[in-house]
């Protein structure tokens, strides 16, 4: 998994270095960014957002809705957030905390959902390896010399071609090259660090009081000036030092992992915590009812962006107003094992869930099939997969990344929606530069660039940006319209969001190609439909439709009863 809060940390301190900056084109905007700017209209807001707040208004107003289960795989949720807790998914069949499995489904005390990363001492996987490094040691130990002992017809020969180069060859020079370039940003975070706190007299500062500072001490001003350019890179207002320095030094680790690929095998902490057997799919009773952990920043984020508490007065509103977020840990800080997807998608379909949010993807599958099966399990009881398209700039028509709707046996699932980011639209990126795209593998665009929503701590809110912000944006939308139109089926519902998306307004076509400085795109060949998520045209679709799940009036089985002994 990449989260593009990192990411952001690299673009920040490389524009740190510049000796020309500018600032984002957000700052230079006569008004600020409203922090709700997905939910609004270009009409009246003057941004690239998903007109909800217009559907509210005027498509809504006094009409009844049903609940929706929404699934979160991802890496982990603050089941204890204000905006949140209201909203969480409880298992009706499970009794808490009495260390039984009420319900039989082989999970104990599975209450707001599962945890595939767990141990069974309450333990958690936080820091896992990368795709390809494990499958770049997996080969060297299997032939010891694999470019002599592979030929093309060895099963794994091609995956060996990809993953020495991208672990031991040039690719893994350039991150070495990149991690020692960062290294000497971090220095100079280090430095002003120390600067700043010895003389602001704390261990923590925002932009305001680094504008503040008044002074004629020259290393103070320019550990001043160094400092609100990093900030102000991360494009959220309210950012302290602390974030940006957590979000900095876990990008780092992340570089520095990377950087030593080729050189030391992956680490043991997914054996030695969770202790399955990753080979076996039917070893599938493993790990705890934590979902809630020490590393939820993206889970939190995530499930704020579909279904915060609307209207409550605090923090954020989420896209949709009638959810219940069932969360299933499978994302750790690292690349999510395949096996850990399948389990995590057969878990959430299961237990209800009708929509999935999977903000998480990685350029190697080594057990793809399973992930299918998973995926074709979710097709067969009616489930809709939303999935973020990835952060790398990608065409993802050339460049695949998974999870993927393309099945290994022929075919493609008809209930899964790849998702692309889109900016604001008020700077010259109406894109997000990060974004992957793909005119056949991407299927829509949605609001990803400084979305604000939840983070941990109970009260707390911040921005990021990524795919994994506009997944869920898709994800909430598609929660709120079947809410209302619960009788359409999940490839109506996907026929009902990319029938929809609307192309950029103002007749805009031409927009700069993620992934490079100046290149123009139509971007109408950035996606299959290409076009942006919209509520509203959304629902007004849909209200044209008959719904497929119309189910005839029958006598229902009798629920076994819960034991309370």
């Amino acid at each position: 998994m990449k989260l593009f809060s990192r990411e952001v940390a690299a673009f920040a301190g490389c524009l740190a270095l510049m000796t020309t900056f500018t600032l984002n084109t957000n700052a230079q905007s006569k008004s600020p960014l409203p922090k709700n700017w997905h939910l609004l209209t270009y009409e009246t807001d003057s941004v690239y957002g998903t007109s909800t707040e217009k559907a509210y208004k005027e498509l809504l107003k006094g009409k009844k809705s049903t609940p929706v289960i929404v699934a979160v795989i991802d890496s982990g949720i603050d089941t204890l957030h204000e905006d949140l807790k209201p909203v969480l998914w409880t298992n009706p069949r499970e009794i808490p905390g009495n260390g039984k499995d009420d319900d039989r489904n082989g999970y104990i005390d599975d209450i707001h959902g599962w945890n595939f990363l767990g141990g069974k001492d309450g333990s958690s996987v936080q820091e896992d390896s990368e795709e390809a490094t494990r499958e770049y040691f997996r080969i060297k130990e299997k032939y010891v010399n694999p470019d002599s002992a592979l030929t093309k017809d060895d099963k794994d020969y091609a995956i060996w071609q990809k993953v020495k180069n991208k672990v031991g060859g040039s690719s893994n020079t350039q991150e070495k090259m990149e991690y020692r370039s960062m290294s000497k940003v971090q220095e100079n975070v280090n430095k002003c660090e120390s600067i700043l706190k010895n003389f602001l007299g704390k261990d923590n500062f925002t932009l305001g009081e680094l504008d503040s500072i008044q002074t004629t001490n020259q290393d103070v001003l320019l550990a001043r000036n160094f400092m609100t350019r990093l900030l102000k890179s991360a494009q959220d207002p309210d950012i302290t030092f602390k974030d940006f320095k957590s979000e900095f030094d876990e990008y780092m680790k992340d570089l520095k992992r990377k950087a030593e690929a080729g050189e030391t095998p992956p680490n043991a902490n997914r054996e030695r915590i969770v202790g399955d057997n990753l080979e076996d799919i039917k070893d599938n009773k493993y790990g705890n009812n934590d979902v809630m952990g020490k590393f939820g920043f993206h889970g939190t984020h995530v499930s704020g962006i579909i279904a915060a508490v609307r209207n409550n007065g605090l923090g954020i509103d989420g896209v949709a107003d009638n959810v219940k977020i069932m969360f299933v840990k499978a994302v750790p800080d690292g690349d999510e094992r395949d096996k850990d997807v399948a389990l995590a998608i057969r878990y959430a379909v299961d237990n209800g869930a009708q929509i999935i949010n999977m903000s998480f993807g990685k350029p190697y599958s080594p057990h793809k099939d399973w992930v299918d099966d998973a995926v074709k399990y979710a097709e067969s009881k009616g489930v809709l997969l939303v999935h973020a398209a990835g952060n790398d700039g990608n065409n993802n028509d050339s460049i695949p990344n998974f999870p993927n709707p393309n099945y290994l046996s022929g075919g493609k699932a008809t209930n899964f929606i790849t998702v692309g980011a889109s900016s604001t639209g008020r700077g010259n990126d109406k894109v997000a530069n990060f974004s992957n795209y793909g005119k056949n593998e991407v299927d829509l665009f949605a609001p990803g660039v400084q979305i604000y929503s939840t983070v941990p701590g109970g009260n707390s809110y911040r921005m990021a940006s990524g795919t994994s912000m506009a997944s869920p944006v898709v994800a909430g939308v598609a929660a709120l319209v079947l809410s209302y139109y619960p009788e359409l089926s999940a490839q109506q519902l996907k026929y009902v969001l990319e029938k929809s998306a609307t192309p950029l307004p103002d007749s805009v076509k031409m927009v700069t190609k993620p992934g490079t400085r100046d290149e123009e795109i139509d971007f109408a060949e950035l996606s299959r439909t290409g076009g942006i998520v919209n509520a509203y045209e959304a629902l007004k679709l849909a209200a044209t439709l008959k719904g497929e799940n119309v189910k005839k009036k029958q006598h229902r089985a009798k629920m076994r009863p819960v034991r309370k002994n």
